[in-house]
């Protein structure tokens, strides 16, 4: 891929995700988290499933894929980030959740059979002292840091799985089914955990179109091509942007202020994945099997 366009499609793919922080937040004024995020990824998977109609769809065997997809990416990251703004800041849920190509590596490590160096291994330590800052190193531990964390971790997960089944499928396709299995298994939590509800005026419907649309619509299918298109590890280094633009977004259109130790934390993190990322050698390769070893 021409890396100006490799730069300028991580650089809108980042930003999309840096927004859609702050815009959710707007949005549980106006409806319960998992309800808000089931009702975009039902609207978003479904618009963009008319609009690759013609193209090939998952066959078969492939449908239980996409739903798991959609469990691990629309439902679990989004989920997460979403409810954990119950207690923390947007800014800080986008920075918790960003963590994600350090889990990465430690998950790609543990279950991938990958090679990492030793400086990439630094990174990850140091990436985790960010973490420990962010959410561990000042007192008042809320329940929200630990739900964010558990998104980066579904994140982490869906990132492995989409590089190991992405190249059977059209991106593009594969991005809306799960996105509608994602929503689907929203509302069912939000049926289970309350009641659902949606107060609807101008401001909350363009909130929902922003998150659908820009936000799902377009930052899944390009976020898609990059992994499938590159090596996963390199491509998710870049997302030490999206807490960045999470934080201005967050001051910009919440007035959200950062806490020092947020702060710290966040600089941290970013170190750490570019620790962990930013070789000027030959990236180690994520050695993914083509079949997971049968179980007893």
């Amino acid at each position: 891929m021409n890396k100006y366009l490799y730069i300028s499609l991580v650089l809108l793919t980042t930003i999309l995700m840096g927004l859609a922080f702050p815009i959710s937040k707007i949005g549980l004024t106006y409806a319960p988290p998992f309800f808000l995020m089931g009702a975009r990824f039902i609207i978003a998977g479904s618009l963009l499933a008319v609009i690759v109609a013609r193209r090939p769809r998952p066959r078969s065997s492939q449908w239980w894929k996409a739903a798991v997809l959609g469990f691990f990416q629309s439902a679990g990251v989004m989920g997460c980030a979403s409810y954990s703004m119950h207690w923390i800041t947007s800014g800080e849920s986008s920075i918790i959740t960003c963590t994600n190509p350090l889990l990465v590596i430690v998950l790609g490590t543990l279950f991938t059979g990958a090679v990492y160096r030793g400086r990439q291994w630094l990174g990850v330590a140091v990436g985790f002292v960010g973490v420990a800052f962010t959410f561990g190193f000042h007192i008042g531990l809320q329940p929200g840091t630990l739900i964010s964390f558990a998104g980066a971790v579904f994140f982490a997960v869906s990132t492995l799985l989409i590089k190991r089944w992405g190249p059977a499928f059209d991106m593009t396709v594969l991005a809306a089914y799960q996105m509608l299995a994602g929503g689907v298994i929203l509302l069912l939590l939000s049926v289970i955990t309350g009641h659902p509800y949606f107060i609807i005026n101008s401001t909350s419907v363009t909130i929902l179109l922003m998150l659908a649309i820009l936000c799902s619509i377009i930052q899944f299918s390009v976020w898609f091509y990059l992994l499938r298109s590159g090596d996963p590890a390199k491509t998710s280094a870049f997302l030490f942007l999206v807490p960045l633009f999470g934080v201005i977004f967050s001051w910009l259109m919440l007035d959200e202020k950062v806490q020092w130790y947020v702060g710290v934390g966040g600089a941290f993190i970013c170190l750490g994945i570019f620790l962990v990322n930013w070789d000027s050698r030959k990236p180690a390769e994520i050695v993914i099997p083509k079949e997971m070893p049968q179980q007893g």
